[in-house]
């Protein structure tokens, strides 16, 4: 194994999946609203959705199949509407003002969870280019091309959930009523500003 290539590599997906967006801000809200648990189940599934637009994106590679464009961006915009309802459910949530009897109670079912997750993960298919353009660039890690999917695949999923376990434990340490609802307020807000940009950018390409 190359290890120069490999540290590369790791730093590289380090800083790519610390660098908040949607996974982030679901993580972040759902560890605020339903508790560290959950979010955990939360990030399991934003994993499996890697691991899928990983696995498509290796199968492109190797048989060098094309991409409809269209479809992608079709796809794209059923994404961001997917995560523009998440963000206004969680601004109505944020928005509702617990009761005094409420106030100590443990949290309620609230939102993220496993398939939650992965919807997110998976709501841009245009990660597979993302993929396609990126893993090319190391993949002499190794002698094999199979061999070098399955490290990079197994170091890209590692550290994801290794650094939105890092988020969620920070959450549980400043968690409190009112910084709970502050942090969820800001993560709708993030996930709407991404959804409104995704949805403005894919018109574009579907306009083109």
């Amino acid at each position: 194994m190359n290890t120069a290539l490999t540290a590369t590599y790791a730093l590289t997906v380090l800083l790519l999946i610390a660098t908040p967006g949607p996974v982030v801000a679901l993580i972040v809200n759902t560890a605020a609203a339903s508790g560290s648990r959950k979010a955990m189940f939360t990030a399991v599934g934003t994993n499996w959705a890697s691991l899928v637009l990983i696995g498509a994106a290796a199968w492109i590679i190797l048989t060098s199949a094309a991409i409809d464009k269209a479809w992608l961006s079709g796809m794209s915009l059923l994404g961001c509407l997917f995560i523009g309802y998440i963000a206004v459910g969680t601004l109505k949530e944020a928005l509702q003002a617990p009761t005094p009897a409420s106030a100590n109670e443990a949290p309620g079912p609230g939102r993220g969870g496993l398939l939650q997750g992965f919807m997110v993960g998976i709501s841009n298919p245009k990660d597979i280019i993302f993929f396609i353009a990126f893993f090319p660039q190391f993949i002499q890690i190794t002698e094999s091309f199979g061999k070098s999917m399955v490290v990079l695949s197994l170091l890209w999923v590692a550290i994801d959930f290794a650094v939105l376990s890092l988020y969620i434990f920070a959450i549980g340490k400043i968690a409190s009523q009112r910084s709970n609802r502050v942090i969820s307020m800001a993560s709708g807000v993030a996930l709407l500003l991404i959804a409104a940009g995704g949805l403005l950018y894919n018109l574009k390409e579907l306009a083109a």
